[in-house]
């Protein structure tokens, strides 16, 4: 608590606030209101000053400072600043509520109050005081300025789910990854989830971008070129975002996607423009990924627009209805939009690319942010043996199919091009089991099967040396190449080794049956 009087306020009458602002992306709002509630570009964003416990004085300045950051910086750094200061009159007393200012003994105390994991928040607000001292706003005095001048302050700590591979919030693993695909593509095939949710979520995976420059996205930023051969290049137009004095969609950066989400993408884009004909007076500035009905708050170039906050809602949704199993937890995914940003640059460090191709990938203006990806990359594949294989099994839940006594019980039991064989594996061509899909695959076999809901392996399948070839050419390819190839089959190696494990189950149950 400070230990100074009450200070006199500056002034008797309350400051001059406008009747109206206009912040950098356009969107309006009335700052008089104790709530301040509007939707800016893709965001929403709602300031309560009636729940401080603040003198009248001091909240009018606040909030003349807070106008300097609506009409200038972004809105997420506009709400960064509201619930900083919130944070410092909620953590200290500044005199029951009456003090009209912040002097050096409330900048004192309210570092004290921080422990560890918040000292970072004083270097977030200190910005926020200077500036409300440098724009001439009554409430920040001289000598407050000059001791935050004058302090170390600590940083945010920056990195750390990326350097502890944490399993709730850093990167996801390879093995993650392919279980996040696979699952995408099955529930897509099955009709599970439509076209919108599955080039969400691919979006995601592909391009790491944060939300808001999805949200931000229109039919017309999807495009196609054609190469020097003739080939069909698939292109979308990100919006930039958190770039100092840009709109949400003042600047953009070109991407090329791959031919399997770019020919969706442009089919999607199709379709919502039609879908806007009559909508729109130009179908062709629809959002990519609309909203199901227009709000009112909408401003203008961003009609039907989703939030940033709604579009991770709906991946979290998607991936979560999906039931993805992590195989370092054994339990659901977490998922987050910002894991999906961390795995791209973590994934673009193991394959050799330096700070500012990652730079470049994660749409940051400078590299002070991404060297931890460099850092992480040492510890991040893991050698694979039998014995962790086994191990991991069980909880990473990769394979997929069903496990059948003989072929009698095949789905295509009377078609002999449904069984799985391979020499390598087994010189007597024994097979694995049957594939029970009917048409094309061009999947190859049997390393693929494994992971595929139509394998049915055999009970008596000769799966141990399916497993044992898969170890041994990984160590082979350890040994002569680069990590990121000896680990492509990871994910195949624990779905064979959990089929070896339920073989080994039933038949420990079948022998059970037989004794009693």
């Amino acid at each position: 608590m400070s230990n100074l009087q009450p200070i006199t306020p500056l002034r008797n009458t309350p400051l001059d606030l406008p009747s109206e602002v206009k912040t950098l992306n356009g969107a309006r709002f009335d700052p008089r209101l104790d709530r301040w509630a509007y939707r800016d570009s893709t965001r929403n964003i709602s300031l309560n000053f009636s729940e401080w416990n603040a003198a009248p004085a001091l909240i009018d300045s606040v909030k003349k400072v807070l106008i300097w950051y609506a009409e200038n910086k972004s809105p997420d750094h506009l709400k960064n600043m509201f619930e900083r200061f919130q944070h410092m009159l909620r953590s200290i007393d500044l005199y029951g509520g009456n003090a009209v200012q912040i002097s050096c003994n409330d900048i004192i105390n309210y570092r004290a109050k921080l422990s560890k994991n918040t000292a970072w928040y004083l270097g977030n607000l200190a910005g926020f005081l200077q500036k409300w001292h440098d724009l001439g706003v009554p409430g920040v005095t001289d000598d407050a300025v000059a001791l935050l001048k004058q302090l170390r302050i600590q940083g945010n700590q920056k990195g750390e789910a990326v350097l502890t591979m944490d399993a709730e919030n850093g990167p996801f693993s390879d093995i993650e990854v392919e279980a996040i695909q696979a699952a995408l593509g099955c529930a897509y095939e099955e009709g599970k989830i439509d076209l919108e949710d599955y080039l969400l979520v691919w979006l995601f995976l592909a391009l790491g971008q944060r939300p808001i420059q999805y949200a931000s996205l229109k039919v017309c930023d999807v495009g196609t070129e054609e190469s020097k051969d003739g080939a069909t290049i698939y292109t979308l137009r990100v919006p930039r975002a958190k770039q100092r004095g840009h709109l949400s969609r003042g600047d953009f950066k070109q991407r090329v996607l791959i031919p399997q989400i770019g020919v969706k993408l442009v089919q999607h884009a199709m379709e919502v423009q039609a879908n806007f004909m009559e909508t729109l007076p130009n179908p062709g500035h629809a959002p990519l990924f609309p909203a199901k009905r227009s709000r009112l708050n909408e401003p203008k170039g961003f009609e039907y627009h989703r939030t940033s906050q709604t579009l991770s809602d709906a991946l979290e949704a998607v991936l979560l209805g999906l039931n993805v199993v992590s195989e370092r937890t054994g339990e659901r995914l977490h998922i987050t939009a910002t894991r999906f940003r961390r795995t791209l640059g973590t994934r673009a460090a193991m394959e050799g690319h330096g700070e500012l191709v990652i730079a470049e990938l994660l749409d940051h203006t400078d590299t002070q942010n991404v060297g931890v990806y460099v850092q992480a990359t040492p510890e991040i594949v893991e050698r694979i043996d039998r014995a962790m294989a086994m191990h991991l099994a069980p909880l990473a839940q990769a394979f997929a199919g069903v496990i059948i006594a003989d072929e009698s019980e095949a789905t295509r039991k009377d078609d002999p091009a449904s069984r799985i064989c391979d020499p390598r594996i087994d010189s007597s061509m024994k097979p694995m089991g049957n594939c029970g899909k009917y048409g094309f695959c061009g999947s190859l076999a049997p390393i693929s099967c494994y992971t595929c809901r139509s394998f049915q392996p055999w009970l008596d399948g000769p799966h141990e040396a399916v497993l044992n070839h898969l170890i041994l050419e990984r160590e082979r390819l350890l040994v002569g190449s680069d990590i990121r190839i000896a680990s492509i089959n990871d994910r195949t190696i624990l779905a064979v080794a959990e089929v070896v494990h339920r073989c080994e189950a039933i038949r420990a149950e079948m022998r059970e049956v037989m004794d009693v």
